[in-house]
């Protein structure tokens, strides 16, 4: 009898546990989704509506928000994380490079194209992504995640064919966004689970390696002038929406560590995608500048469908095995190429 309630107890809280987990994986992801939503919005409207002349200047102010905020959360304890020593750099290298050629190329890439041109091209992160877990972490995904991201990435093709008007240096900016942002994901998750930094010192030390040679090149580039000689200062709402957008990319940065940490590096990108598609139907009502195609809207359709998808693929409930308690290793979403000893990402 003893036993029989012990099993039960056990049970119970295999089942609490289980259903924890499924909440943090499906809420980081949210969170993550609406932050990458916002910034969007916030920082076209910085770059593009106001006419802000540096994307690098605006870099530097994410850069900022992020180490004033982690710097005074850690002094008044709400946060916790390694006091800075001299190995830190070697050990989280080479984040804070991809960290900043991210988040400044992507800045750059949204200042340059409109916004449906800017989702469309996003969208090729994901195959990145897919390949760079395969090479970095031995993950091989699964039948039904290969065809929702080569669906994704299909549309994406389709709709940019018949939609896409020309931008030669918009188009370098996202397509090394693409790149670092498949990088960055896959690093990111390797480095969470080795470096015994935690998130919130990735995040603080990323941006305080990187604001001095971000400062530097800025400068060197004039865009600490233009942004100087920049008229709308005085504008309380660009300086608002300036502010927030600084502030909006220190959380964006803690939304992308939480959502790597609890999913896959490809779910990520795949969520940041979903919300591009969100961006790309807003910039076919609001932006003015779309031209309805049949075959661009079927390809943006065709992006859709592979996006619910995976996001079915991806937090659908796994079943539970038989005995021993381990499932079926064919229904994973991920088989892993390394041993089970050295694995990195958890589904």
């Amino acid at each position: 009898m003893i036993g029989y309630l012990s099993k039960l107890r056990s049970s119970a809280s295999e089942m609490a546990g289980g259903e924890t987990t499924q909440f943090l994986k499906l809420s980081s992801a949210v969170f993550y989704g609406l932050s990458s939503f916002l910034i969007t919005v916030v920082n076209k409207t910085v770059l593009t509506s106001y006419r802000f002349p540096s994307f690098l200047v605006l870099s530097l102010g994410q850069l900022t928000a992020s180490i004033v905020v982690l710097f005074v959360a850690k002094r008044l304890q709400l946060v916790k994380f390694p006091d800075f020593s001299r190995d830190i750099a070697r050990r989280i290298f080479p984040l804070p490079l991809i960290y900043l050629g991210n988040m400044m190329f992507g800045l750059g890439g949204t200042q340059a194209l409109s916004l449906p041109m800017f989702a469309a091209l996003r969208r090729f992160s994901i195959l990145l992504t897919m390949l760079l877990e395969l090479l970095v972490l031995g993950i091989r995904p699964s039948l039904a995640v290969k065809v929702s991201v080569f669906a994704m990435v299909g549309g994406a093709l389709m709709a940019a064919l018949d939609d896409l008007s020309f931008n030669l240096q918009g188009y370098m900016y996202v397509m090394i966004t693409n790149t670092l942002t498949a990088a960055n994901g896959v690093y990111m998750k390797k480095k969470l689970d080795t470096a015994d930094m935690g998130k919130y010192g990735l995040m603080y030390y990323n941006s305080l390696f990187m604001i001095l040679p971000a400062f530097v090149g800025t400068w060197l580039a004039g865009d600490i002038d233009r942004a100087w000689q920049y008229e709308g200062w005085n504008d309380p709402f660009f300086a608002a929406q300036f502010l927030l957008s600084c502030v909006m990319g220190f959380i964006l940065s803690y939304s992308v560590i939480l959502c790597t940490q609890h999913n896959s590096a490809l779910t990520t990108t795949i969520v940041g995608c979903l919300k591009n598609i969100s961006v790309t139907y807003i910039g076919m009502f609001i932006g003015g500048d779309y031209v309805f195609s049949l075959l661009n809207a079927l390809g943006i359709n065709i992006s859709v469908a592979g996006s619910l998808l995976y996001t079915y693929v991806t937090f659908r409930k796994k079943p539970s095995g038989g005995s021993g308690g381990g499932g079926d290793t064919t229904s994973s979403d991920k088989k892993l190429l390394l041993p089970a000893a050295g694995r990195i990402d958890n589904v």
